[in-house]
């Protein structure tokens, strides 16, 4: 999606590859070929909707780069996932793999559709014709998809059973499936529990005992949920939560599993009778200790960023800061902990999956748990001490890693 301002969300990202291309001091075709998407596919999506009339829905697949490995990255439907969004995240993938160390490129698929509006019959074939459109993208040593914003678990089985009546039974093909076809235990909270980890990490850091922090989650879909059920059983206490349709909140803390409850009785955290009703603007804006975005891109910008009240920022979300709002922060001296590491959780277990698929071999949930916070505070420690030793902002750190990791092995491999 483009702003009025015409900068699109690809333009936003690259301008944090652009500070660390600069520090590494790549030659211009070096960033030209590290910038650029090495394939780009936009196909038409026609299904018959439940009452026999014919739609026609965009879908995309954006291959960012694959020097490190097979290109992993979600699906998202969502109604602004246009090739612009999907190429942006795709770029994040490759640089959040690298940082995370594990040996995946970066790509991103989306179609443009609202999964609200659809039933789960036409979720369904929508599912199959796309994976059909891009299945000869895919593979378990080429594109691996996982689920994303709009997509779960629901929606890779089908990838998995339409890639199937093709190619045979290939459950690594996608990760984040139900563990019933292959799935790892702990995927569906990965990202969650990444995020929790990460800000545990960052708030001891910075002196703060995090068990007593306020926390504020803005977006309370499975990222946000997870974090906020996962923070709670830690002991720390989530004082603001919102989804789409407004927030909640309550100085004292919310009861997190008596407002999972509700949400799944009522579809949303708004009405929730254990808190103060409010918008979403108005709970970006509350006083805590801590700020989790972890819904959509660009939430925080230049109008609402000076009115952000909280010690520290985690983005859950991808993308959820624009550079103004950053820039912002740094001049606030509230620091930001970027997307490429807090939300890696996910695509770490999905690693964890592709490998238990490949030695068809299942790990346990304390296995999974404990590599996951290996890798992720490893990468957390990475980050710390390159912004400690350049005097960098922890997102100019974590691109200057990943984007420097990228780099390596394109001259390693010949390319450069």
């Amino acid at each position: 999606m483009t702003p009025s301002d015409g900068t699109s969300s690809f333009d936003e990202v690259n301008q944090s590859f652009d500070k660390a291309a600069d520090r590494l001091g790549l030659a211009d075709g070096v960033r030209e070929m590290l910038r650029r998407p090495w394939r780009e596919l936009r196909v038409s999506v026609p299904i018959r909707m439940d009452d026999g009339s014919i739609k026609v829905f965009d879908g995309y697949r954006v291959q960012h780069n694959g020097v490190r490995g097979p290109y992993k990255g979600g699906i998202r439907y969502h109604p602004d996932a246009d090739q612009e969004e999907v190429r942006a995240l795709a770029s994040l993938m490759t640089w959040k793999n690298a940082l995370a160390d594990i040996p995946f490129g970066g790509a991103k698929g989306g179609v443009q559709c609202d999964p609200a509006q659809l039933s789960e019959d036409e979720l369904n074939r929508l599912t199959r014709r796309y994976t059909v459109n891009i299945e000869h993208l895919l593979g378990v040593n080429r594109d691996i998809p996982a689920p994303d914003l709009g997509t779960d678990a629901q929606t890779m089985a089908w990838m998995m059973d339409a890639y199937g009546q093709i190619h045979g039974y290939i459950p690594g093909v996608v990760t984040g499936k139900p563990v019933e076809l292959g799935g790892s235990v702990g995927r569906e909270q990965a990202t969650g529990r990444g995020v929790v980890f990460v800000t545990r990490n960052a708030a001891m850091d910075m002196g703060m005992d995090h068990s007593q922090a306020r926390i504020v989650i803005q977006g309370f879909g499975n990222v946000g949920s997870w974090t906020a059920n996962i923070a709670g059983e830690l002991g720390c206490k989530v004082t603001g939560v919102s989804d789409v349709n407004g927030g909640v909140h309550n100085e004292a803390g919310l009861d997190i599993p008596a407002l999972l409850d509700h949400k799944r009785e009522a579809g949303t955290v708004a009405g929730f009778a254990g808190g103060e009703p409010m918008s979403n603007a108005e709970l970006l804006e509350l006083d805590c200790e801590v700020l989790i975005p972890a819904a959509i891109d660009r939430v925080i910008h230049k109008e609402n960023a000076p009115n952000v009240r909280a010690g520290m920022i985690v983005e859950a979300a991808n993308h959820p800061l624009t550079p103004e709002a950053d820039d912002i922060f740094e001049d606030r001296g509230i620091p930001v902990i970027p997307d490429i590491l807090v939300n890696a959780g996910g695509v770490i277990v999905s690693y964890f999956e592709w490998t238990q698929n490949l030695y068809q071999h299942r790990w346990t949930i304390d296995e999974v748990n404990t590599e996951l916070d290996s890798i992720i505070s490893k990468a957390y420690r990475k980050v710390r001490e390159t912004a400690g030793e350049k005097g960098l902002s922890h997102r100019d750190a974590a691109f200057l890693i990943g984007v420097g990791r990228v780099a390596e092995t394109s001259r390693i491999r010949g390319f450069l």
